[in-house]
């Protein structure tokens, strides 16, 4: 059943490539750039190295073949960030489900919106700016991340997973699109080390853009701009790669060392290494975790660091900068495991001084024995 689906996509992604190629399609560096924020207070505390390191419901987003390393038979979680002075708001909800002992189901929702922009294309009217006639409109961009993870069983530290996403973006009543893709991802463990790795956008993804220039074509052409025309917008592949070592994991106090690296194949970026081919950019994070009297883990302190690139300053010299995370966390064992999590991080990249705070909430459906050992 599962190849089966995997199979299934592939083909309807390759046939849409197809049709994009006779429509001219382009691809975007920078498109769906809200898929790669992160979600949940404890990846930005660990300076989003999460690939590797996720073993909950998180997984869904970070890479969905660590949804089977899960200690418990159903999770959700819950997230809320804001930033630009509280203009834009980031949210995040996740569910997983077991299916059997070595297949899981989860469900991500992301949504990154700003509300409240003001409208100004009616501001002047007949050479006369009549502030009545401006208007405020919302623009929000929401994905959908399907995600499923199976085990073989003769190969129990080898763990697979792939994601269908559904995306939507919303520009007022002045355009929206609908986007499709799929990734694909795997992961393996051993006792104390484990490497995680996702291919993002795999088949590519395809946002088809339709404008609504009923609603801004008189001001575009009176203005003498070019009036946009429907079309599609291709996301190419990317890998994310990551390595996780636990030390002291029988301790009364143990660390989680991660290090993720983002690749990407669509032209030169302004990250550590960068280049024509081929970008690379790091991220490093750790997880102290301290064991409460029952041997679980209950409280949590979490550093990172990431964004990593090169600027020059007033005097035009060449600098390295980075953006630092931190981050907090604690568990409620008896409120079926409810565990809160904080972390201050820049959550877009969007600015070296704009900050966000960021809070999560993950909670066990049940509180049943796990299902997967």
């Amino acid at each position: 059943m599962k190849y089966s689906i995997v199979i299934l996509f592939c083909i309807i992604s390759l046939s849409s490539f197809a049709q994009t190629e006779e429509q001219k399609a382009q691809a975007r560096k920078y498109s769906n750039e809200f898929l790669k924020i992160g979600v949940g207070a404890r990846g930005f505390g660990m300076g989003n190295a999460m690939s590797a390191a996720a073993d909950d419901v998180t997984a869904g987003y970070w890479n969905p073949a660590g949804l089977i390393d899960m200690d418990t038979i159903a999770q959700g979680s819950l997230m809320h960030a804001s930033y630009f002075a509280n203009v834009a708001s980031y949210d995040y909800a996740g569910l997983v489900l077991p299916i059997d002992s070595t297949h899981r189901f989860a469900v991500s929702l992301i949504r990154l919106g700003v509300n409240d922009i003001p409208n100004t294309l009616d501001l002047v009217s007949n050479g006369n700016i009549d502030y009545s006639k401006v208007k405020s409109f919302n623009t929000a961009d929401f994905a959908s991340i399907f995600s499923y993870a199976w085990r073989l069983k003769r190969l129990r530290n080898l763990s697979f997973g792939t994601n269908v996403k559904i995306v939507y973006r919303g520009v007022g009543r002045f355009a929206n699109a609908w986007g499709f893709g799929l990734d694909l991802a795997a992961k393996y463990r051993t006792k104390n080390l484990t490497i995680g790795v996702n291919l993002l956008d795999a088949t590519r993804t395809y946002n088809m853009w339709t404008f609504n220039t009923e609603t801004f074509e008189k001001q575009f052409i009176a203005t003498g701009n070019v009036v946009p025309q429907n079309s599609v917008e291709l996301t190419n592949p990317a890998l994310r790669f990551g390595l996780a070592y636990r030390l002291f994991a029988n301790k009364k106090i143990s660390a989680l060392i991660a290090a993720d690296t983002d690749w990407s194949f669509d032209g030169q970026r302004n990250v550590l290494i960068s280049g024509k081919v081929v970008n690379l950019d790091p991220k490093l994070g750790v997880e102290l975790a301290y064991r409460d009297g029952r041997d679980k883990m209950a409280a949590f302190l979490r550093g990172g660091v990431y964004n990593f690139q090169r600027e020059k300053n007033a005097d035009g010299v060449e600098q390295l900068t980075y953006f630092p995370t931190a981050g907090v966390g604690f568990v409620l064992r008896d409120v079926y495991n409810l565990q809160v999590d904080y972390a201050l991080a820049n959550i877009g990249n969007f600015s070296e001084n704009l900050y966000s705070h960021v809070i999560s909430l993950k909670f066990d459906l049940t509180k049943r024995k796990p299902l997967i050992n």
